[in-house]
């Protein structure tokens, strides 16, 4: 049976958004991912392409808005995906840069195994980021 044969050791998120400026607010301005470029594609949906590592993570406006939005709950609301994860080297001062901006912090940090921190953000539009940092 054929595997991937992977091109780029990441891969790459697809958000899509009802208001692109706000998640370009948390993802770039909060957050600190590099943005890289805007592009307009195909029926007129407009992307907004942030670095992650090698990951890339594109927020899209289309533009007619769904109307269905993510289910709240974060990991326990739902199936499907819930979160994602961003591994991170400074936890503790990403988390008070987040709280003093405002951000929701469903999740504070949380030893979920032997030399392992977690915690969970919320997006402005409901989608749970987890940021982890290990001491290993």
């Amino acid at each position: 049976m054929p595997s991937l044969a992977l091109a780029k050791p990441a891969i790459d998120l697809g958000l899509v958004t009802q208001d692109a400026q706000v998640m370009l607010a948390f993802y770039r301005d909060i957050l600190g991912l590099p943005f890289e470029a805007t592009l307009t594609m195909p029926g007129g949906t407009i992307m907004h392409r942030l670095s992650c590592g090698q990951t890339v993570i594109k927020l899209l406006q289309h533009q007619k808005t769904p109307e269905s939005t993510p289910a709240p709950g974060g990991i326990n609301g739902a199936t499907g995906i819930r979160y994602f994860t961003i591994s991170v080297t400074n936890l503790a001062e990403m988390l008070t840069h987040c709280a003093a901006a405002g951000v929701p912090i469903p999740v504070g940090q949380t030893e979920i195994r032997p030399g392992v921190q977690i915690a969970m953000l919320e997006d402005p539009e409901g989608n749970w980021v987890e940021l982890l940092e290990t001491s290993n």
